[in-house]
């Protein structure tokens, strides 16, 4: 079997690894590629493969870095299964419809902006009939449930406690005589966090490839990043000031809805206005009301006794653009939740444009960001930053918190490791940029599996299994 690793190699974005077996091949994962203008809008489009000769595509969760291209593969002739779990599912579904039209929404702005210097316009990358096409060929599969994908190949999920839906893939793999498990991780959750079951151990493994976004890095205690998410919306609040958080409308979203929610029970919060602006946020926070199978026992029992997690009085969900506007008429503090995490698109890129240069206003990054997005620039302390093509100052405070993130930090993923059980004997350390990558590598070949054979691979490496 030959793994050839197009994306998310020494980066964290893109993901997309084409797998070779038994004269078949298929896709695990077909994501966006986020960065640099010009590289990224070439990335995307052009796939070095046909995508008319995939079998099928396994698909490890609905983030758009993990299956937003999707879309655009099918435009170029692909119409195999996509395999999933159901939450991954109807998660993915709204996250192409959203961002079909945030891409068609984004590329008419810049147009607009490029003719007025006599500029021709960008095109986005897909359609809306693009992304709906896609969506009739998703295939669902519980967790646990083991489904030949293609020939000599079995897929079988299990929960990596991610984002809704989330799954680790195990690949048994039958091939010219022999049998062999390999493992995708996905992207690794975080043990003992809110909503979502923790990461589950997987049996027999031969051989493992496994994210590193946090390779070198460890996030803060989760009781110390309340306090923190306390300290620092008070201050804003007696600022006077805004406080815009950038979030991925899966996963981050809700967490921080339903933190933020504590906070207001307990009495840390005044019960000054929230919003999530969004309309996939909104349509997202639907689909996690639907899948109460994948919450932990915490978050049961909150819907159980108390209702709804992701709903208080002070909470307002927005899905039309004129209320999104209207947001900037409010008068005093409130806190504007919008997509996407690393501000690469979407609602967020106006309300950043519309409150960065004011000091009283807090700008909180809650997740991981990828080199070169906007987000990436601002946490970096860039200054001004280029929003639709044009500088802004910043003068607004910029903060992180990233133990809101839902990957798995060093130590995290050295536990996920250790409850792996097999004779692994290669591990491949992909969705890490390149410092935490290699870091994670040698972690893994002087400490946690001395034996096995470590590759961080390149952007087009191909390695034999």
């Amino acid at each position: 079997m030959k793994v050839h690793f197009l994306g998310a190699a020494r980066t964290t974005t893109g993901s997309m690894y084409l797998v070779e077996v038994n004269g078949r091949k298929f896709l695990l994962e077909c994501g966006l590629y986020q960065g640099r203008r010009d590289e990224s809008t070439e990335r995307n489009r052009t796939f070095p493969f046909d995508p008319r000769e995939l079998d099928a595509v396994v698909l490890s969760h609905a983030h758009i870095d993990h299956c937003g291209n999707l879309p655009n593969l099918v435009k170029q002739g692909f119409d195999g299964n996509i395999y999933c779990t159901h939450a991954t599912r109807d998660l993915a579904a709204i996250m192409l419809a959203d961002s079909a039209k945030i891409q068609q929404s984004d590329s008419e702005f810049v147009s607009r902006q490029r003719a007025r210097r006599g500029e021709p316009p960008v095109l986005p990358l897909y359609s809306p009939a693009d992304a709906e096409k896609t969506t009739r060929l998703f295939v669902a599969v519980g967790y646990g449930r083991p489904l030949p994908v293609t020939d000599g190949v079995t897929v079988t999920f299990v929960d990596a406690g991610h984002i809704l839906g989330a799954a680790q893939v195990i690949l048994d793999v039958h091939e010219g005589g022999r049998k062999f498990r390999y493992l995708f991780s996905g992207d690794v959750g975080r043990p003992d966090q809110p909503i979502l079951r923790d990461p589950e151990p997987v049996a027999d493994v031969d051989f493992l490839q496994i994210e590193s976004t946090y390779g070198a890095r460890d996030h803060g205690s989760a009781a110390n990043s309340l306090d923190e998410l306390d300290r620092m919306i008070n201050a804003a609040i007696d600022r006077g000031g805004r406080v815009i958080i950038p979030a991925f409308s899966v996963g981050r979203t809700q967490t921080l809805v339903y933190e933020l929610h504590q906070l207001t029970l307990a009495g840390r919060l005044p019960r000054l206005p929230i919003f999530v602006d969004s309309p996939l946020s909104v349509n997202a926070t639907e689909v996690f009301r639907l899948h109460p199978e994948c919450f932990d026992d915490e978050t049961n029992r909150f819907l159980q006794e108390q209702g709804n997690p992701f709903g208080m009085s002070n909470l307002t969900y927005i899905r039309d653009v004129e209320q999104s506007k209207k947001l900037n008429d409010i008068v005093g503090p409130c806190v504007v939740i919008s997509a996407s995490g690393m501000a690469e698109a979407g609602r967020i890129r106006h309300h950043l444009r519309n409150n960065v240069g004011d000091p009283k206003n807090l700008i909180l990054f809650v997740g991981f960001c990828a080199d070169h997005t906007l987000g990436a620039q601002l946490r970096g302390g860039s200054n001004p930053v280029n929003i639709f093509g044009e500088p802004q100052v910043v003068r607004a405070q910029v903060a992180a918190i990233d133990a809101f993130s839902g990957h798995a930090d060093r130590k995290e993923l050295a536990w996920y490791v250790g409850r792996l059980t097999g004779d692994i004997r290669k591990i491949s350390v992909v969705h890490g940029e390149e410092e935490q990558s290699l870091a994670f590598a040698e972690t893994l070949r002087t400490t946690l599996r001395p034996g096995a054979e470590v590759t961080v691979p390149v952007r087009g490496q191909v390695i034999e299994f």
